[in-house]
């Protein structure tokens, strides 16, 4: 989810390979299924009836969260919103794949510099994207403002990057990286973590609703999620730059590139885990 120029993305690392930051928006959505489908029918939950003809995905990456949207109203019209084309053209090609390219449209927009969709919507997806703007209150009260009435917004967030190697494991090295990264964040990205019930509130949408979903998925036999922990690891690594000690990047490293992953896998001791906090209001 590339929104404004920040440096860091949804793991804290923006600027490796862009490539490889699509494949792993990807396989977010392959290896974390149960979640996104329990977030997003979570959500759409929430709408009580309201009809969505009207859907916005802000943040959109590689559409995880577009097309799932797309699939559960087959009616409505669904907006894609992303600063990478490139990510956004990935998009494009699984709507057609999937024979949702009519009702699919993409954006090219940073959210911090203006208003990118002209007509009302009814219902706002942004799925780790807000903590990466300048001023999301801005663009809280401009989504309340673009919002049919009745319409709904949910906002994805995290507070914590997920974790995929033992407690423990190399003298606790993940949870020192992690510890770095929470450094480089707090200077970054301060709405990291944000309890975002009192800004839409504050916006002018009401009734909030929060959900914490926890995410816990075991690599054993899943190439994709070995696929996952190595590239997201690999990120991590690079984008720790003078962050974290040497060795320790050094060690994260030897590890992506090794066959220490393929190891804990076969050992069942590769577990991807971690919460994600999803919060709707409404207009």
């Amino acid at each position: 989810m590339r929104i404004p120029q920040q440096a860091p993305s949804v793991m804290g690392m923006h600027d490796h390979d862009d490539d490889h930051l699509d494949d792993l928006l990807d396989l977010d959505g392959e290896v974390l299924a149960g979640y996104w489908t329990e977030a997003i029918e979570w959500t759409v939950q929430r709408t009580g009836g309201h009809p969505c003809k009207k859907i916005l995905d802000l943040g959109a990456g590689t559409g995880v969260g577009t097309i799932r949207l797309a699939g559960l109203f087959p009616d409505a019209e669904v907006t894609a919103v992303d600063l990478a084309e490139a990510s956004l053209a990935r998009l494009r090609a699984t709507a057609d794949g999937l024979r949702l390219a009519g009702r699919i449209r993409t954006v090219v927009a940073d959210l911090d510099a203006g208003w990118p969709v002209p007509e009302p919507v009814d219902l706002t997806w942004a799925s780790m994207s807000l903590h990466h703007l300048a001023d999301p209150d801005r663009l809280l009260s401009t989504v309340h403002a673009a919002t049919a009435p009745g319409g709904l917004i949910a906002l994805a967030e995290f507070a914590e990057p997920l974790r995929f190697l033992p407690d423990g494991f190399a003298g606790d090295l993940e949870a020192r990286c992690l510890a770095a990264l929470r450094h480089r964040h707090t200077a970054e990205l301060p709405h990291l973590g944000a309890d975002w019930a009192p800004h839409l509130a504050a916006a002018g949408f009401t009734t909030p609703q929060e959900r914490r979903f926890d995410i816990a998925v075991n690599a054993i036999g899943n190439p994709a999620a070995l696929r996952y922990a190595r590239l997201w690891l690999a990120r991590l690594a690079h984008g720790l730059n003078d962050h974290a000690p040497a060795a320790d990047r050094q060690a994260l490293a030897g590890l992506v590139r090794g066959d220490g992953l393929d190891t804990l896998q076969r050992r069942g001791e590769l577990v991807i885990r971690g919460t994600r906090t999803v919060t709707v209001a409404r207009r």
